[in-house]
Parts: C-alpha cells; sequence; structure tokens
C-alpha cells in the first residue's frame, strides 16, 4: 500500500510538472523549471523573470520556460532529490534543509553558527563545491547548475534580549535539525514550524521567538508580533538548482551552452541580492534609512555582544558540528577535513 501511494504521488507530479521540454511547430522550445521558495525576493525578482522572460529573450525566440516555485509544485521537499534523479522532475530546485535526514553531507557549507557573514560563507561554499557537485553527478545522476542563497537567518523575539544566553527558556522556532542543535544548546526549546505558519505560531503564543531570513521576517510582517531582533547570522539557507542526466543531455547543445553561461550569472545576481536583502530587511522591519518599502516595522534592532562571538564558535564545534557527523551515514569526518574544516580552521571533534 505504501509502495502504491508513492507510485501514484510520483505520477501525480509528473502529470503536474510535464516534460522537460516540449516543442510545437512555430514555437519555441520549453523547458518545464521548479524554482525556489515563492516568498521573499528570490523567486519573483530573479527566477521568474529569468525563466518566463529573459530565457526567450536571449535565445531570440528559440527557447522559453515555465516555472513554478517549489513550494507550490506538489512535490514534496524530501523527494524532491530523488524525482530529479528519476527524470519526473527534469529541472529543479534542492533546498538543503529538506536533506537532512537522508543525505546531512550536503548541508555541511551552511550549518548554523558555521558563517556569520556572507564572506565567510562564500569561503564554505567555494570549499565544499567540487564534492557537491561530483557526488550530485556520480550518485544521483543530477547536472548542478547553480547554487543559490538565501537572507541571513536571525532571530526575531517579542521578549527583550540582550545577548544569545537570554533566549534560555523560551519556544523559539527553527527549520532545521541544524537550527535547532544550535537554539538547543543554547537552553531554548527548538520549535519546527513551516514557514507559512510562522506568524501564527507567534501571535497564538506557541513559540517566543522565530529564528527566519531578516527580509522574509518582514515579508511575513513580523515585525508586528516580534518587537526585537537580533542581527547575528545564524545560518542562511542555500538550494542547489540541477537538471536530470538524460533531460539535460537531450537539449540542445547551444542551449545547454547559454543555461551554463547565463545560470552563473543569474547565480551571482542573487548572491548579491542576499547580501543586500539580510541588511534591507533590517532596517524594514526596525524603520531605519535604507529600507526601500512603504510599510516598515518598528523593532528593537539589538546591538551584537561581544561574548557572543566566541560563543557561536564553541556552540558549533561543541555540539552542531559532533551533531552534525552523528547523523552522517557517510564518512562526514573525512568530508569535513578535506572540505569546509581548512576554511573555517576548526578540526573534526572526538566523537564518544
Amino acid at each position: 500500500m505504501m509502495l502504491l501511494r508513492v507510485f501514484i504521488r510520483i505520477l501525480a507530479c509528473a502529470a503536474a510538472i510535464g516534460a522537460c521540454g516540449v516543442a510545437l511547430a512555430g514555437e519555441p522550445y520549453r523547458l518545464r523549471i521548479v524554482g525556489g521558495l515563492a516568498s521573499g525576493n528570490q523567486y519573483p525578482q530573479y527566477e521568474e523573470p529569468f525563466w518566463n522572460h529573459e530565457l526567450e529573450r536571449l535565445s531570440d525566440g528559440r527557447y522559453a520556460a515555465d516555472i513554478v516555485p517549489f513550494d507550490r509544485s506538489g512535490v514534496p521537499g524530501s523527494e524532491m532529490l530523488r524525482l530529479m534523479q528519476l527524470g519526473v522532475v527534469p529541472f529543479g530546485t534542492v533546498l538543503m534543509t529538506t536533506l537532512v535526514a537522508q543525505y546531512p553531507q550536503y548541508t555541511v557549507a551552511d550549518l548554523p553558527g558555521l558563517n556569520p557573514d556572507m564572506t565567510s560563507l562564500r569561503a564554505s561554499l567555494a570549499a565544499f563545491r567540487p564534492y557537491l557537485e561530483q557526488s550530485l553527478r556520480e550518485q544521483h545522476g543530477i547536472e548542478p547548475l547553480a547554487v543559490y542563497v538565501y537572507p541571513a537567518q536571525v532571530l526575531f523575539c517579542k521578549q527583550p534580549l540582550t545577548r544569545l544566553a537570554d533566549i534560555a527558556g523560551r519556544r523559539v522556532r527553527v527549520s532545521s535539525a541544524g537550527q535547532a542543535d544550535f537554539i538547543g544548546a543554547l537552553g531554548a526549546t527548538p520549535v519546527h514550524t513551516s514557514f507559512a505558519q510562522v506568524y501564527q505560531s507567534l501571535e497564538s503564543g506557541n513559540t517566543d521567538c522565530a529564528v527566519t531570513g531578516t527580509m522574509s521576517g518582514y515579508t511575513l510582517g513580523l515585525y508586528r508580533v516580534t518587537q526585537y531582533l537580533y542581527p547575528l547570522s545564524l545560518n542562511w539557507g542555500m538550494a542547489v538548482f540541477g537538471a536530470n542526466k538524460s533531460a539535460w543531455r537531450a537539449l540542445p547543445a547551444d542551449l545547454r551552452t547559454l543555461l551554463r553561461s547565463e545560470l552563473s550569472k543569474l547565480e551571482a545576481t542573487i548572491w548579491a541580492a542576499s547580501e543586500r536583502d539580510s541588511v534591507e530587511g533590517v532596517a524594514c522591519n526596525s524603520g531605519a534609512p535604507g529600507c526601500h518599502a512603504d510599510n516598515q516595522g518598528h523593532m528593537t534592532v539589538v546591538p551584537i555582544s561581544p561574548e557572543d562571538e566566541p560563543l557561536r564558535r564553541e556552540v558549533f564545534e561543541t555540539v552542531v558540528l559532533r551533531n552534525w557527523l552523528q547523523r552522517c551515514r557517510v564518512d562526514c569526518a573525512n568530508i569535513w577535513r578535506q572540505t569546509v574544516g581548512p576554511v573555517s580552521g576548526i578540526d573534526v571533534p572526538t566523537l564518544r
């Protein structure tokens, strides 16, 4: 019965998403794309315009695409990688946080507490990317084409705080196992809550704080139900856009060349925008200069305590990294030593 339900789900996804490319007489060759999250700025400002408009313009009308956001595609996040491997989703976006249970090794470049700023995040990804791309090709039959990043994930709280340790005893919304490890190590209770339910959870009192993106938190209107924003970047949120190997090889050669070139530019644009949005999101939630939105909040932005930088690193080394290693089914200690470990200056902890 379980297998039957999975099979029906796959067929339903295939019917919803369609074939990888269709070319009707007199019409451009059209791709079917599953993009990133509908919320925030990345999808509406960059992904959707590129696929729905720019591709056709750049190819002089030869190629076009239709894109649907990840969270409206009907594809469960935990199944995206598998469905891409099967070719059911020929071109799709995999949110790295959805891989924590099955493939935790792919989440290492953005573990909570590892990258307090964009510079360190870029260094972590640069060190990890060769392994990630090789593994996606060889283990999953997926051709990686871009890696996207979302704005900094920070703390929105209802009660005052002056440092990270002040969240002890509070219920804090988290979106991943790594965030739960980090928040739990501070004495708070992590509460896994979907993005769509964050506002309601805070408003109802089910949670006292929430970890989410600076700009996405603003878009949700969290400044209406929280009063304090602590801008230490716990992590960011990354996604890989790729293609099923067979679907990729079936594309016309000139289209593959065009996509490689233009998706590299799109990736760079999204990273730059994410860095800007991380700053502007804080401004929009607090009503500070630098926000270009009409409606602005009046949250108090709490200065980052000097003691929280060593605390961040300590929690990462002693809890987050250790728990990540224990969740791995492959030799993640060796992966760490060969990729992110050297650029972070952190060695593999001894497991007991």
